[in-house]
Parts: C-alpha cells; structure tokens; sequence
C-alpha cells in the first residue's frame, strides 16, 4: 500500500496505465468539482475608479473641415466639476475639464440641458469641434 501511495505521489506510473488513468481522472474531479464543493475565497477585485464619469460621444459630421462630436456628459458629473456653481463661464468650463482628457483640445461650440419626463437636467449635449 505505501509503495503503491508513493508512486502516486512521484508519478512514477506510465502512460496509459490503470493508475495513470486513476490519477488524471482525479485531478479532473478536482478541476471540476472543487470550486463547486470548495471555498477557495476568491473574489474579483473591487476597483472603484475615484472620478467615475460616463461619456457619451456621438459623431456629428464635419465642419470646414474639422471634425464634429456631440459629448453627453451626465449632469452629476457636470455639478461635481462646477461645485454648484451655475454660470454660462462655469459650465463650459466645467464640459471642458470633462472632454478635453479624452479628446485632447477642442473647441465648444454650444451646449444644452438634457431634460427628463419632470423637467429635471439628467444631461448636458455639448457640441465639440476638434
């Protein structure tokens, strides 16, 4: 019994053979059927970027030869980079601060709310000449 116990655990069996067969069939099982019976405690990781901000870009043709985008930018993204503030200065600014790292410097050509059913700003359109 040990010497059979032994050549299981050096492998010493060939290909082919009963207990090879024995030990790949075991280590299937174990492929399988462990995560199923065993908790290994693996989680995915929790990656929380700081500054989440979603984006919408659609294409919205060319104009003397540059290029056109329309940015939807969400609302709460907006307040956050505008602190509250509500002027026309500031929310350009604050659609610039949000575009201009992922499209590089661009030029605004106009903006304009987003509203829901109620009438509340969910958005901000924001037309981006590049």
């Amino acid at each position: 019994m040990f010497k059979t116990l032994r050549s299981y655990f050096w492998w010493t069996y060939e290909r082919g053979s009963f207990h090879y067969d024995v030990m790949v069939t075991l280590i299937l099982l174990f492929l399988f059927l462990g995560p199923r019976f065993v908790d290994f405690n693996d989680r995915p990781v929790e990656t929380v970027a700081l500054n989440s901000s979603e984006v919408l870009v659609k294409a919205a043709g060319s104009t003397n030869g540059s290029s056109r985008f329309t940015y939807q930018i969400r609302a709460d993204d907006i307040q956050r980079a505008t602190k509250g503030a509500t002027s026309d200065a500031d929310l350009r600014a604050a659609i610039l601060r949000i575009i201009e790292p992922i499209a590089g410097e661009v030029t605004l050509e106009r903006y304009e709310p987003v509203r829901d059913a109620n009438g509340h700003i969910v958005a901000y359109d924001a037309w981006i000449t590049r």
